[in-house]
């Protein structure tokens, strides 16, 4: 019969209209705001409406997700913030865009660079989430961050992120990613022990 596939099809989405106000009834209206009904509508069981209701809800984020670098710095006993961050500069000749730039410190006194940024700025308009950065950083200096919720109006102003914005404490990283750093510190106490062991 001419237009049966039509109508079967229009079917399916008359059917998920309805089943969405049955399901609503069985929730009682609680599940757009639950890990529990995110996960049900991300499931093969899901009935009614399975899209996310943004921004009242969101999907849980992957541990391996990744945004906009940032850099981390290890909080001192005296509160002081220790970057891990060399100015080596091997992040912005391994980025692609070339959406990172690097001023290195210099020493006061002697005019000598020191191993700390001075100026650490990325573009994120330019950024493409690549992640080369992160991987090639030989000091676990840079990660990739979370935050995905960076709309705003004035590019030029919020869409510079220079030092103070890019730094983030190691405890902030360990929260997002705490297979990754569990292993990283792990790796880099082994390392540290090695090399305490070596006769001098």
């Amino acid at each position: 019969m001419n237009g049966f596939g039509i109508i079967r099809g229009l079917l399916v989405p008359v059917k998920h209209f309805f089943e969405t106000y049955i399901d609503d009834l069985k929730w009682l209206g609680k599940k757009y705001y639950k890990p529990e009904g995110i996960a049900l509508r991300s499931s093969a069981e899901t009935k009614g409406i399975f899209s996310i209701q943004y921004p009242e809800e969101k999907l849980p984020v992957p541990e391996e997700f990744r945004y906009i670098p940032f850099l981390i710095y290890d909080e001192a006993e005296d509160g002081s913030k220790k970057i891990r961050c060399t100015a080596c500069g091997i992040c912005a000749k391994v980025c692609p865009p070339q959406c990172i730039w690097i001023e290195r410190k210099k020493d006061e006194e002697t005019g000598k660079p020191v191993a700390s940024p001075n100026a650490y700025t990325i573009d994120i308009d330019i950024c493409m989430n690549c992640g080369f950065c992160a991987e090639f950083c030989p000091f676990d200096a840079i990660r990739m961050d979370h935050n995905y919720e960076l709309a705003n109006t004035d590019k030029y102003e919020n869409n510079i992120f220079t030092l103070d914005k890019l730094l983030k404490p190691a405890s902030y990283y360990a929260s997002i990613r705490p297979t990754s750093y569990s292993r990283e510190e792990a790796a880099r106490t082994e390392k540290a022990a090695s090399k305490a062991a070596k006769p001098s």
